[in-house]
């Protein structure tokens, strides 16, 4: 039987200021087993970022409330105190962050920013030469030359950066790796490129990934496990398989798929999803996604659905529950 690496029980996180109050995530619940790939999928907006910062305790102090469990290991990392998670951040968990040209220092070559994460975290007593020979090894495992080590960020190319990112994260060889939407600011080819080789890195230190995307594409090519999530909730969740090839899906997971263009049939147009995600300061009495669904009910617009589950399949949908009638 795997073994859980994560487990997330009733997050919640809600930006308290003082003009509003926006619900970003609502009570989610989500597992990862060691070495797997979870896909976390949804519109901007619909709270993947926030969930990965919440794991990694990076939201802000004053305005974040989180509220749950989040068990990483056995621990629940919402409990630790911050020389603690400073011990699990970059060392146990790392984070490839969504745009490469701002997660870099300008100011700093591409090697010391690698060999700062190592120096944090020298638990293995190595000496100052063996960090260096580790910054090339790194640069080198992601396809970049080690006498690159003394280049500053603004010397690499957009697909270049995102390696240098993917370095520094791999360096310290995490149990966990985040990936935010890691090729969103690179051209297909270069995306191609990078996907390939975190993979690659993936299964050569058996590492866990949440890939957090709103690509179905890289899902399908990446992750076994997948949550599709909607205005700061799971509304569906299972394998791969489950979502590619069921024969139930939340209907919101059904316009994703039906936004996705088919090269095989002739059409003038898309079809998008209508409307927009609903305002997380006034979020819909019933289920998130009734004002835009296809097949709303009287139901959806007054109680919040209840799990369908089928295995470990499970939708967040009246349309499978016996109460749900049309």
């Amino acid at each position: 039987m795997s073994e859980k690496l994560l487990e997330i029980h009733d997050l919640e996180v809600i930006y308290k200021t003082g003009l509003e109050t926006v619900y970003a995530v609502n009570k989610i619940n989500l597992s990862l087993e060691k070495g797997k790939t979870l896909g976390l999928v949804g519109e901007t907006g619909a709270g993947k970022t926030t969930t990965a910062l919440a794991i990694l305790a990076l939201l802000p102090e004053r305005t974040a409330h989180v509220k749950g469990e989040i068990i990483f290991d056995g621990q629940d990392l919402l409990q630790l105190k911050e020389y603690e998670l400073r011990e699990i951040r970059g060392e146990k968990i790392s984070m490839i962050f969504q745009d490469p040209m701002s997660s870099l220092n300008p100011i700093l070559t591409v090697g010391s920013q690698i060999s700062e994460a190592l120096t944090l975290h020298n638990d293995q007593n190595r000496s100052k030469e063996e960090i260096e020979a580790r910054v090339e090894e790194v640069l080198e495992m992601v396809g970049i030359p080690a006498f690159r080590k003394k280049d500053y960020p603004h010397q690499f190319s957009g697909g270049m950066k995102q390696r240098v990112v993917i370095a520094i994260a791999l360096a310290c060889e995490p149990e966990l790796l985040i990936a935010d939407e890691p090729t969103t600011a690179l051209d297909v080819t270069i995306q191609a490129q990078v996907l390939a080789m975190m993979n690659e890195l993936r299964e050569r230190l058996q590492t866990s990934m949440i890939m957090i995307t709103h690509d179905l594409g890289i899902v399908a090519q990446t992750c076994d496990d997948v949550a599709v999530m909607y205005a700061g909730e799971i509304i569906e969740y299972g394998s791969a398989a489950d979502i590619f090839t069921g024969d139930k899906h939340h209907p919101y997971t059904v316009g994703l798929f039906g936004s996705i263009p088919n090269l095989e049939v002739d059409s003038p147009r898309l079809s998008p999803i209508e409307g927009l995600m609903p305002d997380p300061t006034d979020l819909p009495k019933g289920c998130k996604f009734s004002p835009r669904c296809p097949q709303c009910m009287d139901i959806c617009r007054e109680v919040p659905p209840a799990d369908y589950v089928n295995g470990g399949h499970r939708i967040c949908c009246h349309l499978y529950n016996k109460e749900g009638t049309k």
